[in-house]
């Protein structure tokens, strides 16, 4: 097993000398510097841009979310999917615009896409607006590679390949107050063949429990009611730490914090989740009777092409034991339709599976090829518009039963977390059920941050409706 690796706490000391170093230059003319943060992608990306904001906020900055405002502006990437990097670099390239009203402005580029050579390279090379690249292993240097553009007034990039480390100390600065995200670990050592982020975010290292405790106390103390736990595979919890502890043990753990908040976590795979875990969620009485558990095919060649580690049955099996511990589980999955060579048989075992599961919500996607996987180089026959008309198909049925399952809440009474403000006139408040549904409400802005009993008096494929009762 590969040594699990820790960022000195010396380093950290010496980023946050770094830090007061910014702050005394940047606010020398006495007026307060804007940055933005702008984030793409999974909440392991949320959780980043909360230590980039942290880090910003030591040096001295205040936050905007208009680009032609901004002294730094920070984009965070995501590299799951094409359209995403598209989308990145399309609004990347824009802010010629702002950089040309701003001519002291800096803009940085970080996360997944850029640990990837070839997207780093093109930034490089055709986008001259970007002065500062760094992939997720940098983050915890951000101030020492954002004072040396500052200061050499040269471009750095900082991309090397690395298997990551865990760094404990970096300062966090949330949205909100209600709910929270805190990471267990970090990186991927699964390699599914058609996914890049294990190349992009290192082997899996999972954070100490004491660390994990203490900041979930924290967060506890502050107020928040809702937190929910992640890791690219949560279920690998623990496998490199000196001490036994699994992910069961540590809900377990964090359940037994005083304190009236709820627990969720992303995300479990389906070939480590346990009969314990099951057993675990049923037991703790704040961890909420939610799980995503991704399928992404219900063919079993397609899954070992994949190399997704289980086949349906197993799936099918996993899925019938967390509902025997827990039978009021909500269950949401993540399908890729058009897999390399995927055919129309392949795709219908996964609508059987999707029939015979009845999951509460599908996040559903169109394979996209990643650079460097081995899904890249697979045969690949069929043409994006038959992979449209399997994907037409699957979010069909997808809504069809997401419809029949919010219709069958419609005269319960249920208990949300009231976690903001729509902005909307007749339901003007948004909330979430234990098992993570949207329920529109209309009440008094001070609700936010509270539990309620709400009966729920109408719905619709995508959310529920209701009233607080008294």
């Amino acid at each position: 097993m590969r040594e699990r690796q820790v960022i000195a706490p010396e380093e950290l000391k010496r980023q946050e000398e770094i830090c007061a170093r910014v702050m005394e230059r940047v606010t020398a003319d006495g007026q307060r510097p804007l940055a933005m943060v702008d984030t793409y992608g999974c909440q392991q990306n949320e959780a980043d841009s909360e230590k980039l904001r942290g880090y910003l906020a030591l040096m001295g900055y205040g936050f905007t979310q208009d680009e032609f405002q901004a002294d730094v502006i920070v984009v965070n990437t995501c590299a799951v999917r094409e359209h995403a990097e598209m989308r990145v670099l399309g609004n990347v390239g824009a802010l010629n615009h702002s950089k040309k009203a701003r001519p002291g402005q800096l803009v940085c580029v970080c996360g997944c896409m850029v640990q990837q050579q070839h997207m780093a390279d093109k930034i490089k090379h055709s986008y001259p607006v970007v002065d500062l690249v760094f992939g997720p292993h940098e983050l915890w240097r951000f101030p020492e590679l954002l004072d040396r553009v500052q200061t050499k007034h040269r471009r750095v990039f900082a991309t090397a390949p690395s298997d990551g480390a865990v760094a404990e100390g970096i300062p966090v600065r949330r949205d909100g107050k209600v709910k929270a995200w805190l990471s267990i670990m970090y990186g991927c050592n699964n390699f599914c063949t058609y996914c890049v982020v294990p190349y992009v975010r290192g082997r899996e290292r999972s954070r100490l429990p004491e660390d994990i405790l203490r900041e979930a106390r924290e967060l506890v103390a502050a107020g928040y009611k809702d937190i929910t736990l992640l890791g690219q595979n949560v279920n690998s919890y623990g496998k490199d730490l000196p001490e036994p502890v699994d992910f069961a043990d540590l809900i377990a753990m964090v359940n037994d914090i005083p304190g009236d908040f709820r627990i969720r976590f992303m995300t479990s795979h389906p070939k480590d989740a346990s009969e314990k875990l099951f057993q675990t969620m049923a037991a703790c009485e704040k961890c909420c009777h939610q799980l995503h558990l991704p399928v992404q095919s219900g063919s079993d060649e397609i899954l070992k092409r994949m190399n997704r580690g289980y086949d349906s049955a197993k799936y099918l099996r996993q899925v019938a034991l967390a509902r025997q511990y827990m039978p009021d589980l909500v269950l949401t999955t993540d399908i890729i339709v058009g897999f390399p060579g995927e055919t129309e048989e392949q795709f219908n075992d996964t609508l059987r599976l999707c029939e015979q599961v009845r999951y509460d919500a599908m996040f559903t996607f169109i394979y996209s090829k990643r650079v460097g996987t081995p899904a890249a180089s697979m045969p690949d026959p069929y043409t994006r518009e038959e992979k449209q008309v399997h994907f037409d198909a699957l979010t069909a049925l997808a809504n069809s039963i997401s419809l029949e399952k919010h219709a069958a809440y419609e005269g319960q009474t249920v208990r949300v977390l009231i976690d903001g403000e729509t902005g909307r006139d007749e339901y003007n408040l948004s909330s979430r059920t234990d098992g993570g549904r949207l329920v529109h409400l209309k009440g008094d802005p001070s609700l936010v941050g509270t539990f309620a009993d709400v009966k729920i008096t109408a719905s619709s494929t995508w959310a529920l409706y209701g009233e607080i009762t008294e």
